[in-house]
């Protein structure tokens, strides 16, 4: 069993920047790949940004060069830099992890992230 939590959501304006954390705990194998998705209203989740244990990285096009994805395996904690928000990245994000990348068990309860324009 994974346990994931989510913080840093709120409300920032177009432009701005807010980092969000997902601290895990649990099985280690679990964690090895860890993601980041979001949903909007009347939207399907999507994947905005991967990364399994080792570093390698995967991220969406609607975000590529202004979120980062990073991990600190010491601490079974992912970040998520989110930087030039868009008032489009408005969305309920939640951390996401399993053994395989791609393929996520375990879920957070999600954090909202309202840009405003």
């Amino acid at each position: 069993q994974v346990q994931l939590v989510e913080s840093g959501g709120g409300l920032v304006q177009a432009g701005g920047s807010l980092r969000l954390s997902c601290a895990a705990s649990g099985s280690i194998f679990d964690i090895n790949a860890m993601a980041w998705h979001r949903q909007a209203p009347g939207k399907q989740r999507e994947l905005v940004a991967a990364i399994t244990r080792g570093g390698s990285t995967n991220y969406a096009d609607s975000v590529k060069g202004r979120f980062t994805i990073s991990r600190d395996n010491a601490k079974n904690t992912v970040y998520l830099q989110m930087n030039s928000l868009k008032p489009e990245d408005t969305a309920v994000y939640y951390c996401a992890s399993g053994l395989i990348p791609l393929k996520y068990h375990y879920w957070g309860q999600g954090t909202q992230v309202t840009v405003s324009s």
